[in-house]
């Protein structure tokens, strides 16, 4: 098949999309398919030089280096570009639109290049252009309405108005997925929310689990790092549920020695940086950004557990590559991580600070509980979790949405 990839960001090391990318688009080609990657910044780095990227600038208003910035007009290109900035300055989130727009503009004149096209969570209005021309599949990781219930939780009251704004993408992205027969998620209990959150019909769903390089993530010979616990957070978010573990982390050094590797990119000054200067943790917390796969495979496998204390999740990459690296893993009982881990790992009530310190307590002062998770976290990512088998159930996908078209056309 001649496969047209899309996907609006793609940043590599942080966050399920670009990994998303990046391992589905070397397991298509290596099942012989023909993959072009169209993409926003960041742009991903692929792993298999048979993929090909075609990029898709945007405004890139969101890097890391300059947040929220204002274009210079000389960059203006067109009503897209305004649309972008304008989306921006009035507290919303563009991206997922104009990028669908752009992707679109790209593919109108490229139709007899490509079998199918399958957009990566952008959802946006451009993909219904697209539609009316090439088969068309999409994924959900996890339906996005779950950390807007989230954010506006944790949000004090004079900023939920910002909150509603920043999300109104999402009623777009519910109308286009409605209009979209083949969506993949990556997990039953995905899937349930999106059917419930997206009015989407159970039919059009179908669920692909994820996969891990388990070569790349794996034991190591080496002795574990007494006390060390690692989180990886994709987003400095309310969702990703760090600050509990901060809190359970500042009652455990009482009475252990223990240290936290948190991998994640923290707003400057923000809320998580004032909340480990408030509990007195900058001594035993280490924040790190920007691992590339072979740093973050090397701290996994350092560490002798590993928490994802999410108050959510869809599927979570982290979860199965701390399996994969033979890491005791403590997760929280929320989305789909007990249907991921499996009977695999400690899981705790989400936002249950008690529970978490416990639970991470008792799991320190048990040598033989670690072991026996590292093994059972080893063998299922082995047995469950592949790439390969990832890429062979999308094409399956891909074969359906196109004789759909086809039958669409003949019609």
């Amino acid at each position: 098949m001649r496969i047209a990839l899309l996907s609006y960001r793609s940043k590599t090391h942080c966050g399920g999309q670009g990994v998303y990318v990046r391992y589905l688009s070397r397991g298509l080609a290596e099942l012989g398919h023909e993959v072009e990657v169209f993409s926003g910044q960041p742009y991903p780095e692929l792993l298999d030089p048979r993929v090909r990227l075609t990029e898709v600038p945007s405004l890139d208003l969101y890097r890391d280096s300059d947040p929220f910035r204002t274009p210079r007009p000389s960059e203006i290109r067109d009503r897209t570009d305004l649309l972008e900035v304008a989306t921006m300055w009035t507290a919303g989130f563009p991206e997922p639109r104009t990028f669908s727009i752009r992707a679109a503009r790209v593919l109108r004149s490229r139709t007899a290049d490509f079998d199918v096209v399958h957009d990566n969570q952008c959802l946006g209005y451009g993909l219904l252009d697209i539609a009316r021309h090439l088969p068309l599949v999409a994924t959900i990781h996890h339906p996005i309405t779950r950390d807007r219930a989230v954010d506006l939780a944790a949000a004090p009251w004079h900023r939920k108005p910002f909150v509603h704004r920043w999300y109104g993408f999402l009623g777009m992205q519910q109308r286009v997925a409605r209009r979209i027969p083949e969506l993949i998620t990556v997990s039953s209990s995905s899937a349930t929310d999106i059917v419930s959150d997206f009015g989407v019909r159970p039919e059009q769903v179908r669920t692909v689990p994820l996969g891990v390089d388990t070569e790349l993530f794996r034991p190591h010979d080496e002795p574990r790092a007494p006390g060390r616990i690692v989180a990886v957070a994709s987003a400095d978010k309310p969702l990703k549920g760090i600050a509990h573990l901060l809190n359970a982390i500042a009652r455990l050094r009482v009475t252990h020695t223990l240290e936290l590797r948190l991998v994640a990119k923290l707003e400057p000054d923000g809320p998580t940086e004032k909340l480990i200067a408030e509990l007195g943790l900058a001594d035993i917390v280490t924040v790190v950004s920007g691992l590339g796969d072979d740093e973050l495979a090397l701290l996994l496998a350092s560490a002798e557990i590993a928490c994802i204390p999410s108050m959510y999740e869809g599927f979570s990459l982290p979860a199965v590559e701390a399996m994969a690296s033979g890491t005791p893993l403590v997760a929280s009982r929320a989305g789909a991580l007990p249907e991921v881990v499996g009977d695999c790992a400690e899981l705790v009530e989400p936002g249950n600070v008690d529970e978490l310190t416990r639970t991470l307590g008792a799991l320190l002062d048990s040598p033989a509980h670690r072991q026996r998770l590292s093994l059972a976290g080893r063998n299922r990512a082995l047995s469950v979790f592949s790439w390969e088998a990832v890429a062979a159930q999308t094409v399956s996908v891909y074969e359906n949405a196109i004789a759909r078209h086809q039958e669409a056309i003949s019609c």
